[in-house]
């Protein structure tokens, strides 16, 4: 029996990103042709924007060819209207994966300079915070520990936004907008899982998010990759009410698979006027450290 390619990451990944794109989208101008038997992007249309022959299209979405070229990438990537971290995912799952032992990777170690920009930022009253792969954790000051979660009361193996996003209850109040947070979250660890496909803490942690919450699994299906740059999130916090952030990630040099998160606040919105009082509220407790152990 011919085995079936059509379950690879590649395949669904391409499956998705066509049944998003309408001919419209495409600018595809479509007669009137009665119902179309699928929601986005026939295979041949795809391949007729992309260049290459529906044929070859096919072959390459059902997983029976190896042969993609970066141009004919770049080609697909163009058609289907991807941005560049789902440009980047593609060429990522088009890439041959070299045969080797699945191992847990190594465990990720914050630089000292970056625990000290931590407390930097803790001196300026702006949250800031460090994930690394799964979208582990790795560190937060305090104040990041009160506007969201104190992530050092947690067990090591549960510090992760992933798990907070979708099992924790305080997670749906607390986030504005949760079901796009929730959204964010699921396409975030979908470009990791696509950059790291021989991590089997990971696989583990999407089937415990698979298990215990239905959420997780239509987001996960719907196979979309997002990477997080600037952006702006709503909180209602249970202290200080109803504040909006802006925030922007960078990545730390000595590591690629971390990104730091740093927060700030319109300057006399009343949100500046909610974090003040946030952060004058955590200068005043007796807890003068970081929220994660250092030593890891």
């Amino acid at each position: 029996m011919e085995r079936d390619h059509t379950s690879t990451p590649l395949a669904g990944f391409l499956r998705s990103a066509r049944a998003r794109l309408s001919p419209h989208q495409a600018g595809i101008d479509e007669p009137a042709l009665g119902r179309r038997r699928v929601s986005g992007l026939r295979r041949e249309e795809l391949a007729r924007l992309a260049g290459v022959s529906a044929d070859y299209y096919t072959r390459l979405e059902q997983g029976r060819s190896r042969s993609a070229s970066p141009e004919v990438l770049d080609a697909l990537a163009t058609a289907l209207h991807l941005d560049d971290a789902e440009r980047e995912h593609l060429h990522t799952l088009a890439r041959p994966q070299p045969a080797r032992r699945r191992r847990r990777p190594r465990p990720q170690r914050v630089h000292p300079a970056t625990w000290r920009l931590l407390d930097t930022l803790e001196e300026a009253r702006r949250p800031a915070f460090v994930l690394g792969r799964r979208l582990d954790v790795l560190a937060h000051n305090r104040l990041a520990g009160r506007l969201i979660a104190d992530f050092r009361a947690m067990p090591a193996d549960e510090r992760n936004q992933a798990r907070f996003v979708f099992l924790d209850p305080h997670a749906r109040e607390l986030y504005g907008n949760w079901a796009a947070v929730a959204a964010d979250t699921a396409a975030m660890l979908r470009r990791d899982a696509g950059r790291h496909p021989d991590d089997p803490a990971l696989d583990a942690l999407v089937g415990n998010l698979s298990i215990h919450s239905e959420s997780f699994r239509r987001y996960w299906s719907d196979n979309k990759v997002h990477q997080r740059t600037t952006g702006s999130k709503d909180y209602h916090h249970p202290l200080v009410g109803d504040l909006t952030i802006t925030y922007q990630a960078l990545t730390p040099a000595d590591d690629p698979d971390q990104t730091l998160f740093i927060y700030d606040v319109e300057p006399g919105s009343s949100s500046e006027t909610s974090l003040h009082l946030l952060a004058q509220w955590n200068e005043q407790t007796t807890d003068n450290h970081l929220t994660t152990n250092r030593k890891g």
